[in-house]
């Protein structure tokens, strides 16, 4: 049976950590802490006084000042680690979390998870050929000593380090060991740790060259375990939830959180924010129940991606120079089709396919299996089309030895519309708008990756006012650029009225539009 010994590290807020140690421990889990020797004297006093009879907690022998990117994150973790093991002998997992981690599952759902997982989780990819480093230096980390802390020591960190660099005074990676990189937040078993703790005991060197990397938190355990454990026996992931920002700040979460949380498929999520107390209470309480069931989704970052996205301006990139100059001809006649309902748009382009002899492509930038002809192999890509948009618009003129081209664009793609509106051709625009009952936004939003299909309905049905608004502010996007030839059909619009809008804007006759909009099922979903 799993028990799990939680390995703390913290450094303000004694209250907190007191609540926290009582939650986690009350199901029989155990925990050791460390609280940053930087914090007063006082407020660990309050932390000992307040939990010195609960036999599940423990304290690291010795605290230590911890700082951002230094080895004292990992030497306060393996101070933790060792009081752990020799307090607690039946704990059979060691999980990292801090002060702003919580539960996002039940005790009894972790213990079950636990049981029926025998690996380590742990984040780790190879340091020099993944991506996991977006920014700032990489190697560099690793071949020169860092002895200086590089937020409050900033001139002499980057003193010694530009020293070593003009010297030339790199040093040898231990040649054994291959340096991986992952979160720092971890749950490895038992075993695993005092085969650590073990190493540690006969390889210094290799303890001796990570306390001067930068930030060996992100690499000491990933790799010790790595370098010690069958690859069979890691799950390559942190069982903590987190997220970043663009700034690349971690995202905090609030009361509002609750339901969002539960549905990801993670056992802990950092950061609650210290003001949650409603947030912390509930997950608290819901730690605690038994016989609890989780609705799985996993849409959490999508879900963040979307909201923190909306109201933006530019949030698309610009397109190059040289793709702004290309031209498709005077001569050309470029259709563009825009609905956020994609099928309505595409039965639409069958009615004018089968009507008329005006060659249509669907959402040719929007989906990565649209069927095209043979263009070289720029067709291939979804990403490669839209890059050189310009350039593919171009090439199916001429594939489809026509004049005229209709395109299926979707109306959050304002940026295309406005790069072909925008070209030496002659340019149409019709906007398909539909009526959007909630059940459609509800599809609409699994569809999309902002709920998963096990997402509770009343989780998802909060999204719906959010999503409707969206939607309309695409419209009005679209509607207040002006665009020359720009026409629209509605969904509650007369026949004739559509009928009328078809004409206008394809060039053909009313009798050719009316048998264009003849489909009685056009708008149905």
């Amino acid at each position: 049976m799993a028990r799990i010994a939680y390995i703390l590290l913290c450094h303000k807020d004694p209250d907190a950590i007191i609540a926290q140690a009582e939650q986690l421990t009350a199901a029989g889990d155990c925990m050791a802490i460390h609280f940053d020797a930087r914090a007063s004297a006082a407020a660990f006093e309050r932390i000992r006084e307040a939990l010195k009879d609960n036999p599940n907690v423990t304290f690291a022998s010795k605290r230590i000042k911890c700082g951002w990117g230094a080895w004292s994150l990992v030497q306060a973790t393996l101070n933790a680690l060792q009081a752990a093991v020799d307090a607690f002998p039946r704990a059979t997992h060691f999980y990292m979390v801090s002060g702003d981690c919580m539960p996002i599952k039940s005790a009894e759902y972790i213990h079950d998870f636990l049981n029926q997982n025998d690996v380590d989780f742990v984040e780790s990819h190879d340091f020099l050929e993944s991506n996991w480093i977006k920014t700032g230096m990489v190697e560099d980390r690793l071949i020169y000593r860092h002895y200086f802390n590089e937020r409050t020591q900033a001139k002499l960190f980057y003193g010694s380090y530009n020293l070593q660099k003009r010297f030339g005074l790199t040093r040898e990676i231990p040649s054994d060991v291959q340096i991986m990189i992952g979160s720092q937040w971890w749950c490895l078993r038992r075993r695993t740790i005092e085969m650590i703790l073990d190493f540690l005991q006969k390889r210094p060197d290799v303890k001796r060259f990570f306390s001067t990397t930068w930030i060996p938190d992100e690499t000491f355990f990933q790799t010790l375990v790595r370098h010690l454990i069958p690859k069979t026996e890691i799950d390559n992931r942190t069982p903590t939830f987190l997220m970043f920002s663009d700034y690349g700040m971690p995202v905090t979460f609030y009361n509002d959180h609750y339901d969002l949380l539960l549905s990801q498929d993670y056992l802990f999520a950092r950061k609650i924010s210290p003001e949650a107390h409603e947030l912390k209470d509930r997950l608290g309480q819901m730690y605690a129940t038994e016989g609890m069931t989780f609705h799985i989704s996993n849409e959490g970052r999508n879900l963040y991606s979307f909201l923190t996205g909306r109201g933006r301006v530019g949030r698309r990139y610009a397109q190059r120079f040289w793709e702004a100059g290309n031209s498709l001809g005077p001569e050309r006649e470029v259709f563009l089709i825009v609905s956020k309902k994609w099928h309505v748009a595409k039965r639409l382009v069958d009615q004018i396919v089968s009507e008329t002899d005006i060659p249509c492509v669907e959402y040719l930038f929007n989906e990565e299996d649209t069927s095209l002809p043979d263009l070289g192999g720029i067709e291939s890509s979804l990403a490669k089309r839209t890059r050189h948009r310009r350039a593919v618009a171009r090439m199916l003129f001429e594939s489809f030895d026509s004049n005229k081209l209709v395109l299926c664009v979707d109306p959050a793609d304002l940026d295309i519309i406005q790069d072909f509106c925008s070209v030496q051709a002659r340019s149409h625009v019709l906007e398909i708008e539909c009526e959007y009952s909630d059940d459609y936004l509800i599809g609409h939003a699994r569809r999309v990756g902002l709920a998963g299909e096990s997402s509770p309905r009343e989780s998802v049905a909060r999204l719906i006012p959010a999503l409707r608004s969206s939607l309309v502010h695409e419209s009005e996007l679209i509607r207040e650029a002006e665009f020359d030839g720009y026409l629209r059909i509605r969904e509650t619009n007369s026949n004739i009225e559509n009928e009328t809008a078809i004409a206008e804007f394809l060039g053909v006759s009313l009798d050719k539009a009316q048998a264009i909009m003849s489909l009685d099922y056009l708008f149905a979903d």
